[in-house]
């Protein structure tokens, strides 16, 4: 006779929060010894090709609020568009450029900060060229599954125009949450959870 199993329960699911700060980046939480600097924070150095750029942004609920518990990580090629990666079969990226950063929103208004370069166009699968973009990944208390989604440049006109992805999004009132605008030396990039300016997301 087969036993039955109904004894054993699914679990309930989890969230990121409240405390992904204290095991992503303990120093930002006030946990020192853990790591002398918190994983993901510098992506270049003095010796990094391309041009440098700040990108700046809040994570945004249905309401309007910002999210200070939020933690936001961004993938990018190099100034070349290669990635620092050992997928990477195109040439050898930027040893200087991590490609990889990790940010938290902070307690004062919910802000996320990158300092990092402007990247160069990458190929999409059948080899036409994207335009230059930067891939961010969200989580925070309440998500269950991480967001990923993309900040392509609103400076970039005639690459945005010839995107391949970009080109796949069907309602075409909803590309403008993807271009952050150029902001003094670096672009803004807000991301909306919810509501009428609800950012595009990717189902990857």
């Amino acid at each position: 006779m087969v036993q039955s199993l109904g004894r054993l329960k699914e679990s309930a699911s989890q969230t990121a929060g409240p405390y992904v700060h204290i095991g992503l980046s303990p120093n930002f939480a006030e946990i020192a010894g853990v790591y002398d600097a918190d994983l993901g924070i510098s992506m270049v150095n003095d010796k990094t090709r391309g041009e440098r750029i700040t990108v700046t942004g809040q994570v945004i609920d249905g309401s309007g609020t910002p999210l200070k518990d939020a933690m936001v990580e961004v993938w990018q090629a190099d100034a070349d568009g290669l990635y620092n990666s050992p997928a990477e079969m195109r040439g050898s990226a930027d040893a200087n450029f991590s490609g990889w950063g990790r940010s938290p929103t902070n307690m004062q208004d919910g802000e996320f900060r990158f300092e990092t370069i402007k990247p160069g166009r990458v190929p999409f699968r059948d080899g036409r060229l994207m335009a230059p973009h930067i891939s961010f990944w969200i989580v925070a208390r309440g998500i269950n599954l991480g967001l990923s989604t993309r900040m392509y440049f609103a400076d970039e006109e005639a690459a945005n125009a010839e995107d391949p992805v970009l080109a796949r999004i069907e309602h075409r009132v909803r590309v403008p949450t993807l271009l952050a605008p150029r902001d003094g030396n670096g672009y803004r990039f807000d991301i909306h959870l919810q509501g009428d300016k609800e950012t595009v997301f990717f189902d990857i």
